[in-house]
């Protein structure tokens, strides 16, 4: 076979995995995944400024010449659109006239007009409407709500480094629960359960360098994720939380080296609701410096609904984590 074009010998993706343990017969992990741990983890995410950005959703869900598109954010309505330049707009989505919901209004000509009464918005203040900041990062949509957020505000949100643009395939899932989102953060750092609560998708994982602080606070985790039968892709990953409502895992080495999964929780209800829930909005950014994956790119309206599922299906499983976690803290009975 070729060589690679920076010179070192080729290799495939895959490996072939030997007859590893089964379920039942792995290292049980629930030493290592210590309670204190990951609450002293959590403490340290949520410690840090977000300056009050929210990820409201994906870039592509929100399009010139589109329909606007609608989010609560901490009990707050939001609504998005965009102008004829693609400039994106963000404001309350209550109309300031007679409340009507501004998301199931119309945009035209890169304005959105209230389908109750005709009330034309540029995205300006106008007649006691007052646009929020929003910053498009090329994948997400964030918007930034001052009063939700309670912290000192920042010009832009936290973004976390990814492959440089045209290098990756990107691809959003989202979906909700009822939880808080300390919940869906808790359990992103807690890498122990993969293998346990994943067995479809992770094998062979190992918690290789545990958090030392603030100065040096990634998990460390070597894992195999399981394509088909005994077939895998073995990489190093690590695992971080920038802001308070994310959780970043970057693959740093291995098959697609650089690619990184953002795990952005959003609340939907307000602060101490009885029923909260939460958006969990997951951008996967994939890059590989193999010189077929331009193949992949060219792919990517075929590729994004195949990563949306596989997104889907562990999600199903880590939403009923954090529900759990959030029943129990919620009457008292959580043991962390």
């Amino acid at each position: 076979m070729s060589g690679r074009g920076n010179g070192r010998r080729w290799s495939p993706p895959l490996r072939r995995r030997g007859s590893g343990p089964h379920w039942a017969a792995q290292t049980p992990t629930w030493r290592q995944a210590r309670p204190a741990l990951i609450a002293d983890a959590l403490k340290r995410a949520s410690a840090r400024p977000s300056g009050n950005w929210f990820v409201v959703g994906a870039s592509r869900q929100v399009r010139a010449g589109d329909r606007p598109y609608g989010r609560t954010v901490g009990g707050v309505e939001v609504v998005l659109w965009r102008s004829r330049d693609g400039e994106p707009h963000a404001g309350p989505g209550i109309c300031p006239h007679l409340g009507a919901p501004l998301r199931d209004s119309r945009v035209v000509c890169g304005t959105l007009v209230c389908h109750w009464h005709g009330l034309a918005l540029d995205g300006s203040a106008s007649a006691g409407w007052r646009p929020f900041p929003v910053h498009d990062d090329g994948v997400l949509v964030w918007v930034r709500l001052d009063e939700v957020g309670g912290e000192e505000p920042t010009e832009r949100p936290v973004v976390p480094a990814r492959p440089a643009t045209g290098r990756g395939v990107d691809s959003v899932f989202t979906t909700t629960g009822r939880c808080e989102p300390q919940d869906v953060v808790a359990n992103r750092l807690d890498p122990w359960h993969g293998s346990w609560f994943h067995p479809y998708s992770f094998v062979d994982l190992s918690v290789v360098r545990e958090p030392r602080g603030d100065e040096d606070d990634a998990f460390v985790v070597d894992v195999s994720f399981r394509v088909t039968g005994r077939l895998v892709v073995p990489v190093r990953a690590e695992f971080t939380a920038p802001e308070p409502r994310t959780v970043v895992m970057r693959i740093t080495d291995g098959e697609g080296a650089a690619s990184v999964v953002e795990t952005h929780a959003t609340p939907l209800t307000g602060p101490d609701h009885e029923r909260p829930r939460t958006a969990v909005v997951e951008a996967v950014v994939a890059a590989s410096d193999r010189p077929g994956f331009a193949v992949a790119r060219a792919a990517a309206p075929v590729l994004r609904p195949l990563m949306r599922r596989t997104a889907g299906r562990l999600w199903r499983d880590d939403l009923a984590y954090a529900e759990r976690r959030w029943t129990l803290r919620s009457t008292g009975r959580f043991p962390g």
